[in-house]
């Protein structure tokens, strides 16, 4: 016999001493008693959360879809699914919780990696009055919409579910624009940049709201006085990181060149962002306007020595932890939505009204284009898309308090949802159907 087909033979003769030795010794193990092993169940929550996320992305990718939204949906599946029950622990676990709120830290130092301090001083008037004319109005229309919804709420929850829908998320819009040969376009250079102030802009939004919903409600004018004094600190504070950091991470990164520890590049960037991160929380703020910050200094010039050297920049490095620990946290956000809600009366009404403030407000926007060549209509609709910045309020109203109760409840968390996956699918069709409409040696007209 072949030596090849009696390994053969002997792995398959061993399969059924294997399984008889692992059945006597958990029968043995189960009379013995024993606790429940808290790192296994965590690497059995991450396994099935990482599959659904890369199953999710996939199906949805074939459909020409971000693959954000299909880790929401995967999410959404296996949270109420019927007998998936025991995978119920998932939405409370403790350390699967930690790392998903790790993941939307590096969220938002990846965003600002790929954005620079330049680019806030070359957008234009175009792109600055965008953006600030969009959150505005969709600041203002979410408001109205949860005050009139959601009467038995508080002025808190309402303008946390107007500031939730005020950030663009424009991937998908890029996407759109590449697929359809716009991507020079006037229209294109405008959307992009005002994705720049508009992420800085809800950053802003995102700090002071939050901690004033943290602080708990006040008189008329204490709360006045209140919000002007959180949006002036979360200004602050953004102007300083940018400008100190500017000025001195070039220096520090040139000192870490010298060492020859392997991922130094990593560490130091990492380091950085997690000091920022927890500066900012220690002055009151969002940990994720200090991570924000600090992927907003850190350009292709930190990293021109390592690159020298061989080594990857530091965002390709960061991309294996983003690729794992991000997902996991889109996953859990759909995960705890409970579809049931969708039976309450009250929540359609309240998922229409903010889908329709969220794209009214965007459409406000338009006002803002001051290029007579350029569409106002296809840099509205390019505006539309709500995904990473509102699943982060989601996340975070979720889990803060106003007294006995949540600040943002089922019915607000799943409506935001709702925001996310509606303003997603309307908006590439709504803006294919806009470029269309332009004769064709427009849409690749670069921008003067």
């Amino acid at each position: 016999m072949p030596a090849q087909r009696r390994a053969e033979w002997i792995q398959v003769a061993l399969v059924p001493i294997a399984v008889t030795l692992l059945a006597a010794g958990l029968l043995v193990s189960t009379t013995a008693g024993g606790g429940r092993d808290e790192l296994g169940a965590l690497t059995l929550g991450l396994a099935i959360i990482v599959a659904a996320a890369i199953i999710g992305g996939h199906l949805v990718a074939r459909a020409g879809q971000p693959a954000v939204l299909g880790e929401l949906l995967a999410g959404v599946v296996l949270g109420n699914l019927p007998g998936l029950g025991a995978l119920h622990y998932l939405a409370t676990d403790p350390y699967i919780d930690s790392l998903a709120r790790l993941g939307m830290l590096l969220l938002l130092f990846e965003v600002g990696l790929e954005l620079s301090v330049g680019d806030l001083f070359l957008v234009g008037a175009s792109s600055l009055f965008v953006a600030t004319i969009g959150s505005a109005a969709s600041l203002a229309a979410g408001v109205a919409a949860a005050t009139l919804l959601m009467p038995q709420s508080t002025t808190t929850a309402h303008v946390f579910l107007g500031a939730a829908i005020t950030a663009t998320s424009v991937g998908i819009t890029a996407r759109v624009l590449r697929d359809t040969g716009a991507s020079r376009s006037e229209e294109a250079r405008i959307i992009l940049g005002a994705a720049v102030v508009d992420d800085v802009l809800a950053l802003v939004v995102l700090g002071a709201v939050t901690v004033w919903a943290a602080a708990g409600p006040a008189g008329v004018s204490g709360q006045a006085i209140s919000i002007a004094g959180l949006m002036m600190k979360t200004a602050g504070f953004l102007v300083l990181a940018v400008v100190l950091g500017a000025r001195f991470t070039p220096a520090w990164f040139r000192n870490a060149a010298r060492l020859r520890t392997s991922g130094a590049l990593l560490a130091v960037g990492l380091c950085f962002c997690f000091f920022l991160s927890w500066a900012a929380s220690a002055i009151g703020l969002a940990a994720l306007v200090g991570a924000f910050a600090a992927g907003l200094v850190l350009e292709d010039s930190h990293s021109e020595l390592f690159v020298r050297r061989g080594e990857r920049p530091l965002g390709e490095l960061l991309q294996p932890m983003t690729s794992f620990l991000v997902p996991v946290f889109f996953v859990l956000v759909g995960f705890r939505m409970n579809v049931e809600v969708f039976l309450h009366p009250g929540l359609l009404a309240l998922a229409i009204g903010l889908v329709a403030a969220a794209v009214l407000g965007k459409l406000a926007c338009a006002g803002g284009v001051l290029q007579r060549t350029a569409s106002p209509l296809t840099v509205a609709i390019g505006m539309l898309p709500r995904g990473e910045v509102t699943l982060v309020f989601a996340a975070l109203g979720s889990r803060l308090r106003i007294g006995e109760g949540p600040l943002l409840d089922s019915l607000g968390y799943a409506a935001l949802v709702a925001v996310v996956i509606f303003t997603t699918l309307m908006t590439p069709p709504a803006l294919k159907w806009s470029l269309t409409r332009r004769p064709p040696d427009r849409l690749t007209r670069p921008a003067a």
